[in-house]
Formats: structure tokens, C-alpha cells, sequence
């Protein structure tokens, strides 16, 4: 491919911003390792409500079916953010793979109460996250970008939350 055709790929990809080069590169970066954790987390939400078992089985699916939901809508809003500001976004499982943070859960079984503290934690960790990527953005003056972040913030908190109740055991 010529020099030239490639300058003009680039030149169409470049969407005008005034928050400067810096915050394109420094929140856009954030933003793409947060859109491989929210994928990461989507998919482990649902190979836990495909495969979780037991007594709550009917509780505990519909409630990791309502969450991946959830998890899922954030995605293309983080993904359209990172080209508003002017940079690109993933483009392949791949590049998922080498950016999450969300480990994978590929194992036969795993008990429901294993499965809720596994996406409690996971789901605690994103909002860590979330609240680091918004002190990024707070250095670069993104705030709509940070206003973003603190709705999926508050998100993620219920879905700790109700995670962390349905994996109480009764009696303490």
C-alpha cells in the first residue's frame, strides 16, 4: 500500500477534537482496556448463567441474564466514545484477549456460589478501574467521558451489590 493511500486512510479516521493529542491517546487507551474488560465480563456473566446449577437456578440465571445485559449495553457507548475522541477501538477477540484484565473462567464446573464471588469481585474491579480511568479523564478536562464513566460506575455497584446478597448464606 502507498504512502499516500495510507495517509488518507488515517486522515478519515482522524475525528476532530479539541482535547488534544495527549487525551486522545491517554483516554482512548483507557478506554479500549475497559471495552476488552466489559467484553471479558460479559461473556463470563453468561457462561455462568448458561451453566450455573442447583437449588436458585431459576434466580440466579435470570439475574446474570438482567447483568449481561447491562454489561453488553455499555460496550458500544465505550466503543463509539473512543471515536468521538479521535482514536480507534478494538477490532478483533484477539486484541481482547491481550488487553482484559477480566480473567476468563473456562473450567467443567464451578459452583453457583463460586460463580456469584468470582462476578462480585470482578464486578468490584471494574468499578476500581472505572474510577481510575476517571481520574484520567479528569486531568484532561474529558467530562464527558467521566460522566459516562460514573453512570457504568453506579451500574457496576448494584451489580456488586446484588451479586454479594444472593451469595449471603442464610443465617449471619
Amino acid at each position: 500500500m502507498s504512502k499516500n493511500v495510507k495517509s488518507r486512510q488515517a486522515a478519515a479516521l482522524a475525528t476532530p477534537t479539541d482535547l488534544g493529542a495527549n487525551a486522545t491517546k491517554d483516554v482512548s487507551g483507557g478506554l479500549n482496556i475497559l471495552l476488552a474488560d466489559v467484553f471479558a465480563l460479559y461473556f463470563k456473566t453468561k457462561n455462568f448463567h448458561w451453566h450455573v446449577s442447583g437449588p436458585h437456578f431459576r434466580d440466579y440465571h435470570l439475574m446474570l441474564d438482567e447483568q449481561a445485559d447491562e454489561i453488553y449495553a455499555m460496550g458500544d457507548p465505550i466503543a463509539e466514545r473512543v471515536r468521538k475522541l479521535g482514536g480507534t477501538t478494538i477490532r478483533s477477540v484477539g486484541q481482547i484477549g491481550k488487553l482484559q484484565r477480566v480473567l476468563d473462567n473456562d473450567a467443567d464446573y464451578v459452583t453457583p456460589e463460586d460463580m456469584l464471588a468470582e462476578l462480585r469481585d470482578d464486578n468490584r474491579q471494574l468499578t476500581a478501574n472505572m474510577r481510575t480511568l476517571h481520574e484520567l479523564c479528569d486531568e484532561h478536562n474529558d467530562v464527558a467521558t467521566a460522566s459516562l464513566i460514573e453512570n457504568w460506575i453506579d451500574e457496576t455497584e448494584k451489580r456488586t451489590w446484588f451479586l454479594f446478597e444472593a451469595g449471603r448464606r442464610s443465617g449471619g
